[in-house]
């Protein structure tokens, strides 16, 4: 394994953790703090760093093309790019009404990231290895499940978004 994937795979860990840590306390306080916002950042550069190393990779390899997990990549950076500036405005201006919105959207943009992550994992770790089409369908299902989860509402029932 190059040191370039190895850097990658670590920033994109990184960028894991974070935005998770960050939209999870966030649920989980209620509330929106510089301290979530700057997660969001975080997770947004370290994955935006990952991704830059790891297309370098793809084209120097002939890999190319720009498929799913490109596309889905570059959507998830967009939405981290719009919920981390969403974030820091509703911080700055404390809007309670957009407050809740917030969380919602917050909960979707993780959620629609882990699945260009959870597609690259299963590509691209040796032992697994699927091919891509299998890898999609297994995100995709991975992350309809945490999401019914994560939406369920008190007594089992899913919530509708507000």
């Amino acid at each position: 394994m190059s040191v370039e994937l190895i850097v990658a795979s670590v920033a994109i860990t990184c960028a894991l953790v974070l935005y998770t840590v960050g939209v999870f306390g966030e649920r989980r306080s209620g509330t929106l703090s510089l301290r979530h916002v700057l997660l969001f950042w975080g997770g947004l550069a370290c994955d935006t760093t990952g991704t830059m190393i790891m297309t370098s990779i793809a084209q120097q390899s002939e890999a190319g093309g720009f498929g799913i997990h490109g596309v889905t990549g570059l959507l998830a950076i967009v939405l981290m790019l719009v919920h981390a500036g969403w974030a820091t405005v509703t911080l700055i201006r404390r809007n309670e009404r957009g407050m809740k919105r917030f969380h919602a959207f917050s909960t979707f943009v993780w959620l629609t990231w882990l699945v260009p992550y959870i597609i690259g994992m299963l590509v691209g770790i040796p032992m697994i290895h699927l091919q891509a089409v299998c890898a999609i369908g297994t995100s995709v299902l991975v992350v309809a499940v945490l999401a019914f989860v994560l939406f369920r509402g008190k007594g089992g029932h899913v919530r509708a978004a507000r």
